[in-house]
């Protein structure tokens, strides 16, 4: 019996991937397990593997955008013919119009099957154009990459608002940038977000990681710490360490928390698991890896997924408003840390003070409970030596 090949769902929001490659060609035979196709989405880059031995037949080319659970392919036995939905990709023909010049057709209609090249296809997705919308110049009528970049031209001066001097350049909203978009405007449609600040000393904090970054030759930073710290509070308070899913409050017993990572055209959030389980020295190294797969776009599903609390650093604000990751009750933005003089005991001393901003969902957390985390949190890096056992 046929077994479909389908778009795996590598993300929670995630709606399509790019079939970046096949490893393997109509008719080759595969085996389970075997990497039959690279999978590319705006976080992650994925291998996927056959689930069943038999032989290949693609239902797209290298370069096709497939939605969630949408068909890849079929692994077939032998002499088995494929179900008469499934076509091959060469059976996609051009459009049946003639061509209105020579070495030239018109635009196709949306949703026609567009005849292109991988780079024409590739450049469409990375500028957000609408393959069905560019008027074809290459061999066959086939879209090439000039011509979407001449479509793109044509649409950013025909975009531009009127009364603005030319722009000196033009990005389009796509890719993973456009992925952040997407996901944080939803995040604020769908919650309703209201965030508490709390300045917080961290100078018994920094002392104790810097010393135990020297013992053990690590690089212990004041993050890990904060993890730590924000594990233990949410063990206090369990309200924080929720999902809203589907009209119903998930709670949680471990805190997976996610960490935001920068990249050069977005950000992208690992999750380190049961946090509260691991010391902050196993803490630092798993965050450590994780930050350098995020880099070279090396994360696997699993390393993106399940997350049940955030923290964002920026090191170089005073303080900031985080956005939630949407589902999640809670997130932790963490300002820079300086020295300032500050009242002990009626005494001016100089400490190093730190500003954390909560952003909370009052759907599900209440003001109190959220100044509730807030305290604990506090409590935990302001004596932090429990932490470092």
């Amino acid at each position: 019996m046929a077994t479909p090949i389908v778009m795996p769902r590598l993300g929670d929001f995630m709606i399509e991937g790019t079939v970046a490659s096949l490893a393997k060609s109509m008719g080759d035979p595969v085996a389970q397990g075997e990497v039959i196709a690279e999978i590319e989405t705006e976080k992650v880059n994925y291998d996927l593997e056959a689930i069943d031995s038999g032989f290949f037949h693609p239902a797209v080319e290298a370069g096709a955008t497939v939605p969630v659970d949408g068909l890849i392919g079929y692994v077939l036995a032998e002499g088995e013919e494929p179900p008469a939905a499934a076509q091959p990709p060469a059976a996609a023909a051009p459009s049946a119009a003639p061509p209105s010049a020579p070495g030239r057709r018109r635009a196709a209609a949306r949703g026609d099957v567009v005849p292109s090249t991988p780079g024409a296809r590739k450049l469409a997705a990375k500028l957000g154009v609408e393959l069905s919308e560019v008027t074809a110049t290459g061999p066959r009528g086939r879209v090439v990459e000039a011509d979407v970049r001449a479509h793109a031209e044509r649409e950013q001066v025909s975009r531009t608002p009127p009364g603005l001097p030319t722009p000196s350049r033009s990005v389009p909203l796509a890719g993973m940038r456009k992925a952040v978009a997407e996901h944080m405007l939803s995040s604020i449609t769908t919650s309703a977000q209201l965030s508490y600040a709390l300045e917080i000393d961290v100078t018994e904090a920094q002392r104790l990681r810097r010393d135990l970054s020297r013992e053990l030759g690590l690089s212990v930073t004041l993050g890990h710490v904060l993890m730590k710290a924000s594990a233990e509070a949410l063990r206090r308070v369990p309200e924080i360490n929720t999902v809203l899913w589907d009209g119903e409050v998930l709670y949680f017993d471990e805190a997976n928390i996610g960490f935001a990572v920068a990249l050069d055209d977005g950000l992208i959030v690992p999750v380190v698991r049961d946090v509260g389980g691991k010391t902050i020295s196993q803490l630092s190294a798993e965050a450590a890896e994780l930050a350098k797969k995020a880099r070279g776009g090396r994360l696997l599903p699993d390393e993106v997924l399940g997350g049940t609390f955030t923290i964002s650093i920026l090191g170089t604000v005073d303080a900031f408003t985080p956005i939630l990751n949407r589902g999640q009750s809670a997130i932790l933005g963490v300002g820079r840390s300086l020295e300032k003089p500050v009242v002990r005991d009626g005494e001016v001393v100089v400490r190093e003070m730190m500003t954390v901003s909560l952003t909370a969902d009052h759907q599900v957390v209440d003001g109190a409970v959220a100044a509730a985390f807030l305290r604990r949190f506090q409590q935990m890096v302001e004596r932090p030596v429990r932490l470092f056992r």
